[in-house]
């Protein structure tokens, strides 16, 4: 049996998001109506937390960590009778991953494209053609200054 990582835990709950892993009680609510857990057999938001709980950091933000199947619809926030805030703490575990650069390269794409363009697509000539066709409005420029400012450390 491995041991609790205390300082991994410690990392977690002074992560925005990650200070109430501590409190789960593992009923399993928020597995229930979990759309990540139905269509993936390997996520599964309960045993996310058990790992938070006892630390094991490999697990969840080593590569190939579950945490990245979560959609973040809010579901097991909603369900939680103990107001654990399971999606928060996924998402603080993201942020941890991004600290330690073993975010999916993907991922790193698309905020690449959000500090490039503000987008998490282009926008090219072709969406505008087809924006116009369905009667919907011009995509408005993003102020980028603003933007950047938010990015700075």
């Amino acid at each position: 049996m491995k041991a609790i990582n205390y300082k991994f835990r410690e990392k977690l709950n002074s992560t925005i998001g990650g200070e109430a892993h501590g409190f789960c009680y593992q009923c399993g609510a928020c597995v229930g109506d979990c759309p990540a857990a139905m269509y993936s057999p390997e996520f599964n938001p309960r045993e996310i937390l058990l790992s938070a709980i006892l630390g094991d950091e490999e697990a969840l933000t080593g590569e190939n960590s579950p945490i990245w199947n979560c959609t973040n619809c809010y579901t097991c926030y909603e369900r939680c009778p103990q107001a654990v805030r399971p999606v928060e703490v996924i998402i603080a575990l993201k942020n941890i991953c991004f600290e330690k650069g073993t975010n999916p390269l993907e991922v790193k794409d698309i905020v690449d494209s959000v500090k490039d363009a503000g987008r998490t697509v282009k926008i090219t000539s072709l969406s505008d053609r087809r924006r116009k066709e369905l009667g919907l409005k011009e995509v408005k420029i993003v102020p980028m200054e603003e933007l950047r400012e938010l990015f700075e450390p």
